[in-house]
């Protein structure tokens, strides 16, 4: 190779050559409303890219928590043979759905209500439980979209600092419960710190406080760990306690622009969402279609989770590498503070063709690194050294 053709570059021509997809994605400089929005009580703020980078092409698509090597491709088979049923509803599709899902996750089919992403499912319970008021207590910092849903309805949030190794403070969570608290929100793991909460610890939590009040666990990354079926707290559901599961077809299963999720809840608790709205209505039978066929995907769903694993490794020892102090992650992401001031970073790695995202968190700034390639993960090593050593 050519002492004066980088590494970087022949990374980056060689991407451009066999996966013309990774340079296409255009970088937004206007991510929706409900990603960004800093409540003046939360340790975490996002910066922006500045709008004149919106043009931007991405060669390391690493900004977005998305599985670059989904959907398989038996999801885009089944997807593309049902494109000519458009003309008619998904109903029997999502039925079928419904009842896999209730068989993997050993409930019954009333169990489980099905969305457009998990997100879509956080904010309708959001919107039911919080149109009287009433306040949610949830960690800080944490993943904000059912906290900002809620206050948006006319209820407050009563946010809890992290403990010291970034696992939920239980405890002080269950300080904060009063005779105001509508909802308990846990994300476990946790976004964007991508750490862990102690399953133990948390089934006794969600045992106790369900008593008073739902808990809603959101296991959007819970696919990504070692043992899922041991951290998951939807066998509390078969126990008739008021927890609420989300888990998304975004993350492991590769269909983020697919639009697919679910929940997993009491028959009442269901029905307490589903009678003021709706739910399998919003679902494209493509969506339903694919997400069928990746319920079977076993093989694919290990080889994407033997791949994350792979990738946040090594960008794990890489960050150490140069000094850095990272979160251990237990998700698709990595997220580590930062010696430069935060957007004047992520403009400086945009305009280098690498999406990354930028947070201010606990008064300091942080890079979160989504897991992409491993070729992309080289580029952003590469892209960092040149940012950072300017």
């Amino acid at each position: 190779m050519n002492k004066s053709f980088s590494r970087r570059d022949w990374l980056k021509s060689s991407l451009l050559a066999t996966s013309g997809f990774l340079a296409a994605p255009v970088f937004s400089a206007i991510p929706e409303r409900n990603l960004v929005q800093y409540n003046a009580k939360s340790t975490l703020r996002e910066f922006l890219p500045d709008v004149h980078l919106a043009e931007t092409r991405l060669i390391a698509r690493l900004n977005a928590n998305e599985n670059p090597y989904g959907p398989s491709p038996e999801v885009v088979q089944a997807i593309a043979n049902s494109v000519s049923e458009g003309n008619r509803y998904g109903h029997s599709d999502a039925q079928t759905l419904i009842r896999m899902i209730a068989e993997k996750e050993g409930v019954k089919p009333s169990n489980i209500m099905l969305g457009p992403g998990s997100t879509d499912l956080l904010e309708k319970t959001a919107i039911t439980r919080f149109q009287n008021g009433g306040n949610i207590v949830s960690a800080d910092p944490s993943y904000m979209s059912v906290m900002n849903t809620a206050q948006a309805m006319g209820g407050t949030w009563k946010p809890v600092t992290l403990a010291k190794d970034y696992s939920h403070d239980l405890e002080g969570m269950k300080a904060a419960i009063d005779s105001e608290t509508k909802l308990v929100y846990i994300c476990n793991p946790n976004n964007p710190t991508g750490s862990i909460t102690d399953a133990a610890a948390l089934k006794e939590f969600c045992k106790t406080v369900s008593t008073q009040v739902p808990v809603f666990v959101d296991e959007a990354y819970l696919e990504f760990l070692p043992n899922p079926e041991d951290q998951t707290m939807v066998g509390l559901i078969a126990e008739g306690k008021d927890v609420i599961v989300a888990r998304t077809f975004s993350k492991i299963h590769g269909m983020a622009g697919l639009r697919i999720g679910y929940i997993v809840a009491t028959e009442e608790r269901i029905e307490s969402i589903t009678s003021k709205v709706r739910s399998t209505m919003g679902l494209c039978l493509t969506s339903l279609k694919g997400a069928i066929a990746s319920m079977q995907e076993k093989e694919f769903l290990a080889s994407c989770k033997a791949q994350n694993t792979d990738c946040r490794e090594f960008i794990t020892a890489e960050i150490v590498k140069l000094g850095y102090s990272p979160i251990p992650s237990h998700t698709s992401f990595l997220i580590f503070p930062i010696q430069m001031e935060g957007k004047q970073f992520m403009n400086a790695m945009v305009q280098e063709g690498v999406g990354i995202r930028t947070y201010e968190m606990y008064d300091k700034p942080w890079c979160r690194v989504s897991m992409g390639t491993h070729e992309e993960l080289e580029i952003f090593v590469e892209t960092f050294k040149k940012v950072t050593q300017a």
